[in-house]
């Protein structure tokens, strides 16, 4: 049966490769009348690549697949090894190697690069067909930033389209927005209140003459993600590390503080405004008081790329410079995890709302959705976790009140579309995997 199975299997590789070989043959003929030839391979190439992705993922490997194609990753994957081996692969044969063997080198290693490719995209849809499903917690950024921030996140718990929410305790609304999301919790109490920490923008919860490196003329703290990433390179011992880390202390416990004063004294949540708590010298900080402060959970922006979105939204991620962003957050989270898990904190099994951040609606949402319901559930860790940042129509300036930088993301038509997103978002148990 094995043997049938294995023979079965390797008929139809083969069969889809001949035709992935015709398809290259006749759109190269074609295109050759039209195109020089350096231009028709690498198209009739891509063609041929095509073809053998939707032959693999429909017949060769249909049990893996249950008949879906394969992420759109494994294509451009395919290409792009194919493309690269095929251009170098001639020029690194020896001159000694007889014509024989050379030709049997160019042909088959593509067809063994192939075969492996396709077998670890089959055992991919395999993983994800088969995993239990975790219903995702939706979470909204940003509570106390504005009125109508708050009114959104709160009008979402309300109709129970949100599990959590971060406060910025340095907000201009923040007491507004504590006091009627407490009042939330008072009927649900799974609800999360999670402290926003910030330190890039807004009025500082330490007194300015304390932080005079933190904050601006005007006394709002000014320093930039790239630049608290540059401080993170500098030398442990470096004076002005040394200096502007002891300030931010004071102000990582003066906003501590700041939040237990308006939510209570409890175990804190914790994550940043635009993930500030994952540069290393301020996840540092934040886990030196972990312990007296009572945090227990730090959140992770371990992003996994979804599949079935058009290609408009993945063009749309590099012009926004999410992807870049995504990287950036990637390596950081992989990092702060190490040391998260040392320190005993808890942290989400998955994440989604970097790479699309500020147009997490339409496509987006559900594909981010589809993908954290597909993870595998891991018990030292809490449910995935999907981020937005709905708000209604923004009616003052927050400019005013130092946050400067988050002042055209508010304004943006794109926090009414998510929260309209969030608030039709349905959740079928049937449709969570593809």
């Amino acid at each position: 049966m094995i043997l049938r199975s294995f023979s079965t299997r390797l008929s139809l590789y083969g069969l889809v490769g001949v035709g992935a070989a015709a398809v290259h043959a006749i759109t190269l003929l074609v295109l050759g009348l039209g195109m020089p030839l350096w231009i028709a391979n690498p198209l009739a190439f891509l063609a041929a690549s095509f073809a053998s992705y939707l032959g693999h993922s429909r017949f060769t490997f249909r049990t893996e697949t249950g008949g879906q194609h394969f992420a759109r990753r494994w294509l451009i994957l395919q290409y792009t090894i194919n493309l690269a081996v095929c251009s170098v692969l001639p020029l690194a044969l020896p001159a000694w190697l007889p014509t024989s063997a050379e030709v049997g080198v160019l042909v088959f290693t593509p067809t063994v690069l192939n075969a492996l490719i396709w077998s670890r995209a089959a055992r991919f849809s395999l993983r994800r067909r088969q995993r239990g499903r975790v219903a995702p917690l939706r979470h909204a950024d940003d509570l106390g930033l504005s009125h109508a921030a708050n009114t959104a996140i709160v009008a979402l718990a309300e109709a129970g389209q949100l599990d959590g929410t971060s406060l910025l305790v340095n907000g201009p609304a923040a007491s507004e927005g504590a006091e009627a999301w407490l009042s939330l919790a008072e009927h649900r109490p799974t609800l999360q209140l999670c402290l926003h920490l910030c330190l890039t923008e807004g009025p500082p919860s330490a007194a300015p003459e304390l932080i005079p490196d933190l904050v601006d003329r005007q006394g709002h703290l000014h320093c930039s993600f790239g630049q608290w990433l540059l401080l993170s390179l500098l030398p442990r011992r470096h004076p002005r590390r040394v200096r502007v880390v002891s300030q931010l202390e004071l102000e990582i416990d003066a906003q501590i503080q700041q939040f237990q004063a308006l939510r209570g004294n409890s175990s804190i949540a914790l994550d940043g405004h635009q993930h500030i708590h994952l540069v290393p010298v301020v996840l540092d900080a934040v886990l030196d008081r972990a312990g007296t402060a009572g945090i227990t959970w730090l959140r992770s922006t371990d992003e996994s790329l979804p599949t079935g979105l058009p290609l408009r939204c993945w063009w749309q991620a590099c012009r926004d410079a999410g992807l870049l962003k995504w990287l950036i957050l990637q390596l950081l989270s992989w990092r702060a995890q190490r040391k998260i898990q040392r320190c005993g904190l808890t942290t989400n099994g998955g994440f989604a709302g970097v790479l699309f951040t500020g147009h997490m609606a339409d496509a987006t949402l559900l594909a981010a959705w589809r993908e954290l319901s597909s993870l595998e559930a891991k018990a030292q860790n809490t449910a995935p976790l999907l981020l937005a940042h709905p708000s209604a129509p923004l009616n003052q300036d927050l400019a005013d009140a130092g946050f400067t930088v988050s002042q055209a993301f508010a304004r943006s038509a794109w926090r009414q579309k998510e929260w309209r997103a969030l608030e039709a978002l349905t959740i079928i148990p049937d449709q969570w995997s593809e």
